[in-house]
């Protein structure tokens, strides 16, 4: 299966599920840049509930700019702020201490895209599944046949998600599960068995 995406930051459960379930993953490159979508926002799972982690972008609404040339701010300390909040919320999960030094790389790059800053984040998270990522950029806007076109999983308003299976969540006690979170969610609590996870989800639901 060929699956058409819009790239996003640490994709949610349900995007990376449709990823690692495709043959080839078509990234969209031509779209318009929208704001309060997952390209530069990701949810994370803390001791005070759920947390939104935003990247700052420079964006004119005026010009529909297009999504890969939205740079991102460089007027914030947003990746300092975001690695904190992952360690705050993840330290003490079983599998944080095994990914951490990854992570503290990654967030000690400069991207001057916010496109960019996707892509590797998305290839960081197919290292930690140690799933192979076969992908290529589309070559013009919706104009490629793909098997199954999963754009809509950019919007967090997106309602008819179903909920996907359960998974140890460390707070899980205090706030109830959390379905469609970020997969770093998956990934720090479940380890090595987040790949399998992914792979029994029904995609044929969304």
């Amino acid at each position: 299966m060929r699956a058409l995406f819009y790239p996003s930051y640490f994709p949610n459960i349900w995007s990376a599920a449709a990823m690692v379930q495709a043959d080839e993953l078509l990234f969209e490159k031509f779209g318009t840049y929208q704001k309060q979508t997952y390209r530069n926002r990701t949810l994370i799972y803390g001791a005070n509930g759920i947390q939104l982690l935003t990247i700052p972008v420079n964006y004119s609404q005026k010009n529909r700019q297009m999504f890969s040339e939205v740079k991102i701010s460089k007027d914030y300390t947003w990746q300092q702020n975001h690695w904190k909040s992952l360690q705050s919320a993840y330290n003490t999960s079983a599998f944080f201490e095994f990914y951490k030094d990854e992570f503290e790389k990654f967030y000690s790059v400069e991207y001057d895209k916010i496109i960019d800053l996707c892509i590797a984040s998305i290839a960081l998270v197919f290292n930690c599944l140690g799933h192979e990522l076969n992908w290529s950029w589309t070559t013009n806007f919706d104009s490629v046949s793909s098997d199954k076109d999963v754009r809509k999983l950019i919007m967090p308003a997106e309602e008819d998600l179903p909920q996907h299976e359960s998974y140890f969540q460390l707070f899980s006690t205090k706030h109830g599960f959390q379905s469609n979170l970020s997969t770093l969610d998956l990934i720090f609590n479940e380890g090595p068995n987040a790949l399998p996870f992914l792979l029994r989800q029904k995609i044929d639901l969304i």
